[in-house]
């Protein structure tokens, strides 16, 4: 780890940094006394606009950082900055750093893994079959010398039969996501003829819950999978009337009841 720096001090006699004299791509600040370095992607930012940037990428559930910068119109640059290149150029001191790889690390571990705690030990187990709820603990299964199973759902010991994908036999086993979806308000869009529909859906690709703010189109990015779908008829964006635009009314999918199992 690097030393304490504080942000907003780039080091002048480092050669691996490109330093420019131009407005920050970031944050549209055209005040050249500041000390701006130039990203791989060759826009100009200084320590503490890279830094806000992408602590609201972290903020919004983003573990990877794109370069906001606009290069036409309404096109961004969505270049992908390494996070050891973001580590360097904002400068982060170390408790910034460990902020930020701390989420970082918890958010791939979300996106790519499955793990929670076994209730009876308590050690952290992966589910290797997304569409099964019955779990087995091989610590517990050792310990106890019979095998063990939880429900991945309630998280108490698994009664009746397995495997399931829906709930064990606990009377108290809901999924809290489905009813979510159960009790949510519905909501409606004014940009696309004023159309009523849940105001909470299931991403149809990897089951993450969105909410949609009720500005602008139907379609929506995913935080996680960052598949975008139509928030409407929850068919993909290139699915859904592919030769009509984002503000066309299409078919509204009913409430859904079911959470979609994503196929990593």
């Amino acid at each position: 780890m690097q030393n304490n720096q504080s942000s907003g001090q780039y080091d002048v006699n480092d050669a691996t940094l490109k330093f420019v004299k131009r407005r920050d791509d970031i944050t549209l600040d055209d005040d050249l006394s500041i000390m701006r370095a130039e990203m791989s992607c060759g826009h100009a930012v200084s320590p503490e606009s890279l830094t806000a940037w992408c602590r609201s990428l972290l903020d919004q559930g983003q573990y990877k950082f794109y370069c906001p910068a606009i290069i036409q119109g309404t096109i961004k640059c969505n270049a992908e900055w390494p996070y050891l290149e973001v580590r360097k150029l904002a400068v982060l001191s170390d408790a910034e750093q460990a902020h930020f790889e701390e989420n970082m690390a918890l958010m791939a571990a979300a996106e790519y893994c499955e793990f929670k705690s076994c209730p009876s030990c308590l050690s952290y187990v992966e589910r290797k079959d997304l569409t099964n709820l019955c779990v087995k603990c091989t610590i517990c299964t050792a310990v106890k010398k019979k095998t063990y199973h939880f429900c991945w759902q309630c998280l108490e010991e698994w009664t009746g039969p397995g495997p399931r994908s829906d709930r064990c036999g606990n009377e108290e086993c809901t999924n809290p996501d489905v009813e979510k979806l159960a009790k949510c308000i519905n909501m409606r869009l004014p940009y696309v003829c004023n159309i009523e529909c849940p105001a909470i859906r299931a991403c149809p690709n990897c089951g993450f819950l969105l909410e949609h703010n009720g500005n602008a189109c139907k379609n929506l990015l995913c935080k996680r999978c960052k598949v975008e779908f139509c928030f409407l008829c929850l068919k993909l964006k290139n699915i859904c009337n592919p030769n009509s635009g984002p503000y066309t009314v299409c078919s509204v999918a009913p409430r859904q009841t079911e959470i979609p199992v994503w196929k990593r």
